[in-house]
């Protein structure tokens, strides 16, 4: 099969665009082959092995696909050939990637694709939505009525908290652009802020009782400020900003009895994963969610579709999905 692969760790131009063995499917596992793979900042950081991972060479990138059921291997049970999959968690604890024409992915982490919906446009939405859903609702807990404060609500996880948050009831706070304001108001955001401006006299008035949960996805993490803004038990999702260090006010958070909780997907167990399939599953079948920009790449353009993300070239919504070459895509596959 053709694949996106690396022989070692190391910057974008360590990816080639070759030649490997078909995967056989193992115990449990299901061989799918793919109509589309996303392109993800986690992926340039495994890749560069920045995030430690198990990885055996030749490896795969890509943690992202949607495709078909080929065939099932011995215990994978459940799917049948031609069914439309998905799967957000390849590429990483020692599972080949899915930027490639076939994969082998586990059974559990293996959901179907509703009826009607783009394999491709699915591709781009499926790791930001998952993300979003539980960084929202595994980890933060959030209920209707809250407040929530997304910093960064233009961009791909940034607008899949908007719209996942106001669906649940809550009261969404963002911070954008101000040329991004309309389009995150219409994923239900209640207010918008120019993230340019110092907002904390604003936030207190348009919030006297405080927020409840603040999501940060530029990776500032600005937590001098935001613990000052924060309710009664008050939580703060840090999901993004590696090399962040920010200074802690930690009398002001603990009198407030807030928490503060890192969160990576990568570490997500297959049953949390589950619960957020099925949320995003739901908001696929009905339309609802859809990336604001795709761009279509073929296969061999990995390491440049690494290099743009990596180098923060891809910006406010706008995705990266590999094409590598699925039959029925038709005229999508050299779009």
């Amino acid at each position: 099969m053709r694949a996106a692969y690396i022989e070692r760790l190391g910057p974008p131009e360590e990816i080639r665009c070759g030649t490997l063995p078909d995967p056989e499917p193992g115990p449990g596992e299901v061989l799918v082959e793919v109509a589309a793979s996303a392109v993800n900042p986690v992926d340039t950081l495994v890749r560069a092995g920045a995030f430690r991972t198990p990885v055996t060479f030749p490896f795969a990138v890509g943690r992202d696909l949607t495709g078909t059921v080929l065939a099932a291997g011995p215990g994978a049970e459940g799917f049948a050939p031609g069914e439309r999959v998905w799967c957000n968690s390849l590429g990483h604890g020692g599972r080949q990637g899915a930027a490639a024409e076939r994969a082998a992915v586990p059974s559990d982490r293996l959901y179907r694709l509703p009826p009607g919906a783009d394999p491709v446009e699915a591709a781009a939405v499926l790791h930001p939505a998952a993300t979003a859903w539980l960084a929202l609702f595994r980890h933060a807990g959030l209920l209707a009525g809250e407040t929530v404060l997304v910093a960064g609500a233009a961009g791909n996880v940034g607008s899949a908290l908007v719209l996942q948050a106001a669906r649940a009831g809550a009261r969404v706070i963002a911070t954008a652009h101000p040329r991004d304001e309309e389009y995150v108001r219409s994923l239900g955001a209640h207010e918008v802020l120019d993230y340019r401006r110092p907002a904390g006299a604003r936030l207190r008035a348009l919030c006297p009782d405080g927020i409840d949960v603040h999501v940060d996805t530029s990776g500032r993490q600005r937590l001098a400020e935001v613990v000052d803004l924060l309710a009664w038990r008050g939580r703060i999702v840090l999901l993004a900003g590696t090399a962040a260090r920010p200074e802690l006010p930690a009398g002001q958070l603990y009198q407030r009895d807030g928490s503060i909780l890192g969160f990576v997907i990568s570490r997500a167990t297959t049953a949390e994963l589950a619960g957020a399939a099925e949320a995003v599953n739901a908001l696929l079948a009905e339309g609802a969610l859809r990336a604001r920009a795709v761009e279509r790449l073929p296969l061999e353009a990995a390491p440049e579709a690494h290099a743009r993300v990596e180098n923060g070239r891809v910006r406010g919504g706008h995705r990266l999905v590999l094409l590598p070459g699925y039959p029925g895509l038709g005229a999508a596959a050299g779009a």
